[in-house]
Protein backbone atom coordinates (compact mmCIF):
# COMPACT_ATOMS: atom_id res chain seq x y z
CA UNK A 1 0.00 0.00 0.00
CA UNK A 2 2.83 2.37 0.83
CA UNK A 3 4.52 1.61 -2.48
CA UNK A 4 1.21 2.17 -4.26
CA UNK A 5 0.76 5.58 -2.63
CA UNK A 6 4.32 6.57 -3.48
CA UNK A 7 3.97 5.40 -7.08
CA UNK A 8 0.62 7.16 -7.49
CA UNK A 9 2.03 10.48 -6.33
CA UNK A 10 4.99 10.16 -8.69
CA UNK A 11 2.71 9.38 -11.63
CA UNK A 12 0.43 12.31 -10.84
CA UNK A 13 3.44 14.62 -10.64
CA UNK A 14 4.74 13.37 -13.99
CA UNK A 15 1.39 14.33 -15.56
CA UNK A 16 1.57 17.81 -14.03
CA UNK A 17 5.23 18.81 -14.30
CA UNK A 18 4.39 22.49 -13.80
CA UNK A 19 3.23 21.80 -10.24
CA UNK A 20 6.35 19.81 -9.43
CA UNK A 21 8.75 22.34 -10.94
CA UNK A 22 6.95 25.48 -9.75
CA UNK A 23 8.80 25.53 -6.43
CA UNK A 24 12.13 25.00 -8.17
CA UNK A 25 11.50 27.90 -10.54
CA UNK A 26 10.51 30.12 -7.63
CA UNK A 27 13.67 29.14 -5.72
CA UNK A 28 15.86 29.98 -8.71
CA UNK A 29 14.14 33.31 -9.35
CA UNK A 30 14.32 34.49 -5.74
CA UNK A 31 17.92 33.37 -5.35
CA UNK A 32 19.00 35.02 -8.60
CA UNK A 33 17.26 38.36 -8.15
CA UNK A 34 19.21 39.43 -5.05
CA UNK A 35 22.68 39.42 -6.72
CA UNK A 36 21.21 41.35 -9.65
CA UNK A 37 19.58 43.92 -7.39
CA UNK A 38 22.44 44.41 -4.91
CA UNK A 39 25.29 44.55 -7.39
CA UNK A 40 28.72 42.88 -7.42
CA UNK A 41 29.63 43.53 -3.75
CA UNK A 42 31.14 40.14 -2.87
CA UNK A 43 31.21 40.70 0.90
CA UNK A 44 27.57 41.78 1.03
CA UNK A 45 26.44 38.86 -1.11
CA UNK A 46 28.28 36.37 1.08
CA UNK A 47 26.74 37.86 4.22
CA UNK A 48 23.16 37.63 2.98
CA UNK A 49 23.56 34.29 1.17
CA UNK A 50 22.50 31.98 4.07
CA UNK A 51 19.34 33.91 4.86
CA UNK A 52 18.33 34.43 1.24
CA UNK A 53 18.85 30.80 0.27
CA UNK A 54 16.87 29.48 3.20
CA UNK A 55 14.01 31.96 2.86
CA UNK A 56 13.80 31.07 -0.84
CA UNK A 57 13.71 27.37 0.04
CA UNK A 58 10.96 27.93 2.63
CA UNK A 59 8.80 29.90 0.22
CA UNK A 60 9.40 27.31 -2.51
CA UNK A 61 8.15 24.58 -0.16
CA UNK A 62 5.03 26.54 0.76
CA UNK A 63 4.21 27.27 -2.87
CA UNK A 64 1.31 25.05 -3.89
CA UNK A 65 1.26 22.95 -0.71
CA UNK A 66 -2.25 24.12 0.14
CA UNK A 67 -3.45 21.75 -2.62
CA UNK A 68 -1.62 18.75 -1.19
CA UNK A 69 -4.72 16.86 -0.03
CA UNK A 70 -7.41 18.62 -2.07
CA UNK A 71 -7.39 16.10 -4.92
CA UNK A 72 -7.58 13.13 -2.55
CA UNK A 73 -10.35 14.85 -0.60
CA UNK A 74 -12.36 15.59 -3.75
CA UNK A 75 -12.21 12.09 -5.28
CA UNK A 76 -12.77 10.19 -2.03
CA UNK A 77 -9.24 8.80 -1.66
CA UNK A 78 -8.94 10.16 1.87
CA UNK A 79 -11.98 8.18 2.95
CA UNK A 80 -10.38 5.04 1.54
CA UNK A 81 -7.24 5.84 3.53
CA UNK A 82 -9.30 5.83 6.72
CA UNK A 83 -10.69 2.39 5.83
CA UNK A 84 -7.33 0.94 4.80
CA UNK A 85 -5.67 -1.62 7.10
CA UNK A 86 -2.44 0.39 7.06
CA UNK A 87 -2.08 3.15 9.66
CA UNK A 88 -3.09 6.56 8.34
CA UNK A 89 0.17 8.23 9.53
CA UNK A 90 2.22 5.86 7.38
CA UNK A 91 0.14 6.64 4.31
CA UNK A 92 0.52 10.35 5.00
CA UNK A 93 4.27 9.92 5.41
CA UNK A 94 4.49 8.14 2.05
CA UNK A 95 2.62 10.96 0.33
CA UNK A 96 4.78 13.66 1.92
CA UNK A 97 7.95 11.69 1.09
CA UNK A 98 6.95 11.51 -2.57
CA UNK A 99 6.39 15.26 -2.73
CA UNK A 100 9.68 15.88 -0.91
CA UNK A 101 11.56 13.75 -3.43
CA UNK A 102 9.96 15.56 -6.35
CA UNK A 103 10.50 19.02 -4.90
CA UNK A 104 13.86 18.82 -3.15
CA UNK A 105 15.90 16.63 -5.51
CA UNK A 106 15.89 19.30 -8.29
CA UNK A 107 16.39 22.00 -5.67
CA UNK A 108 19.54 20.32 -4.35
CA UNK A 109 20.91 20.12 -7.89
CA UNK A 110 20.36 23.84 -8.48
CA UNK A 111 21.50 25.08 -5.04
CA UNK A 112 25.26 24.89 -5.85
CA UNK A 113 24.76 27.08 -8.91
CA UNK A 114 23.01 29.70 -6.80
CA UNK A 115 25.71 29.40 -4.15
CA UNK A 116 28.38 30.26 -6.71
CA UNK A 117 26.44 33.42 -7.57
CA UNK A 118 26.96 34.55 -3.98
CA UNK A 119 30.65 33.65 -3.98
CA UNK A 120 30.36 30.61 -1.69
CA UNK A 121 33.21 28.11 -1.83
CA UNK A 122 32.87 24.34 -2.08
CA UNK A 123 32.94 23.63 1.67
CA UNK A 124 30.19 26.16 2.39
CA UNK A 125 28.06 24.83 -0.46
CA UNK A 126 28.44 21.31 0.98
CA UNK A 127 27.11 22.57 4.32
CA UNK A 128 24.29 24.34 2.50
CA UNK A 129 23.28 21.10 0.79
CA UNK A 130 23.47 19.17 4.06
CA UNK A 131 21.32 21.75 5.84
CA UNK A 132 18.73 21.71 3.05
CA UNK A 133 18.65 17.90 3.06
CA UNK A 134 18.05 17.87 6.83
CA UNK A 135 15.73 20.85 7.07
CA UNK A 136 13.42 20.59 4.07
CA UNK A 137 11.74 17.32 5.20
CA UNK A 138 10.65 19.11 8.36
CA UNK A 139 9.32 21.99 6.28
CA UNK A 140 7.35 19.59 4.08
CA UNK A 141 5.81 17.91 7.12
CA UNK A 142 4.87 21.29 8.58
CA UNK A 143 3.38 22.36 5.24
CA UNK A 144 1.42 19.10 5.08
CA UNK A 145 0.09 19.76 8.58
CA UNK A 146 -1.00 23.23 7.52
CA UNK A 147 -2.63 21.78 4.39
CA UNK A 148 -4.53 19.24 6.49
CA UNK A 149 -5.69 21.87 8.98
CA UNK A 150 -6.92 24.17 6.21
CA UNK A 151 -8.41 21.43 4.02
CA UNK A 152 -11.58 22.66 2.36
CA UNK A 153 -10.77 26.32 2.92
CA UNK A 154 -9.94 28.56 -0.01
CA UNK A 155 -6.77 30.57 -0.21
CA UNK A 156 -3.20 30.01 0.88
CA UNK A 157 -2.86 32.80 3.44
CA UNK A 158 -4.14 30.68 6.33
CA UNK A 159 -1.65 27.94 5.48
CA UNK A 160 1.19 30.46 5.55
CA UNK A 161 0.02 31.82 8.90
CA UNK A 162 -0.01 28.31 10.37
CA UNK A 163 3.30 27.09 8.96
CA UNK A 164 5.59 30.13 9.16
CA UNK A 165 5.78 30.37 12.99
CA UNK A 166 6.50 26.64 13.26
CA UNK A 167 9.23 26.79 10.59
CA UNK A 168 11.26 29.54 12.29
CA UNK A 169 13.59 27.09 14.15
CA UNK A 170 14.43 25.27 10.92
CA UNK A 171 15.06 28.58 9.18
CA UNK A 172 17.34 29.80 11.98
CA UNK A 173 19.38 26.61 12.33
CA UNK A 174 19.68 26.11 8.57
CA UNK A 175 20.99 29.59 7.88
CA UNK A 176 23.18 29.49 11.00
CA UNK A 177 24.90 26.32 9.80
CA UNK A 178 25.87 28.00 6.52
CA UNK A 179 26.98 31.16 8.33
CA UNK A 180 29.20 29.12 10.67
CA UNK A 181 30.82 27.40 7.70
CA UNK A 182 31.49 30.78 6.09
CA UNK A 183 33.37 31.88 9.20
CA UNK A 184 35.47 28.74 9.28
CA UNK A 185 33.66 27.35 12.33
CA UNK A 186 32.05 23.97 12.78
CA UNK A 187 28.51 23.69 11.45
CA UNK A 188 27.90 20.42 13.32
CA UNK A 189 25.88 21.94 16.23
CA UNK A 190 23.38 23.60 13.90
CA UNK A 191 23.16 20.51 11.70
CA UNK A 192 22.59 18.35 14.79
CA UNK A 193 19.74 20.60 15.85
CA UNK A 194 18.24 20.31 12.35
CA UNK A 195 18.50 16.54 12.65
CA UNK A 196 16.84 16.60 16.08
CA UNK A 197 14.01 18.75 14.73
CA UNK A 198 13.62 16.32 11.82
CA UNK A 199 13.36 13.36 14.22
CA UNK A 200 10.68 15.20 16.17
CA UNK A 201 8.82 16.06 12.96
CA UNK A 202 8.97 12.44 11.74
CA UNK A 203 7.67 11.13 15.06
CA UNK A 204 4.88 13.63 15.65
CA UNK A 205 4.12 15.09 12.21
CA UNK A 206 2.38 12.14 10.51
CA UNK A 207 0.20 11.51 13.57
CA UNK A 208 -0.81 15.17 13.77
CA UNK A 209 -1.54 15.29 10.03
CA UNK A 210 -3.61 12.11 10.26
CA UNK A 211 -5.63 13.54 13.13
CA UNK A 212 -6.25 16.76 11.18
CA UNK A 213 -7.42 14.78 8.15
CA UNK A 214 -9.83 12.77 10.31
CA UNK A 215 -11.30 16.00 11.65
CA UNK A 216 -11.64 17.38 8.11
CA UNK A 217 -13.62 14.32 7.00
CA UNK A 218 -16.01 14.33 9.96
Amino acid sequence: MLAAVLGRELRLASRRPADALGGLLFFVLVGSLFPLALGPDANLLQQIAPGVMWVAALLAVLLGQHRLFEGDWADGSLEQWLLAPQPLPLLVLAKVAAHWLLGVAPLLLVAPLLGWQYGLDGAVIAVLLASLALGTPSLYLLAALGAALTLGLRGQLLLVLVVLPLSIPVLIFGSHAVAQAQQGLSAAPALNLLGAFLCLALLAGPWAIGAALRLALE
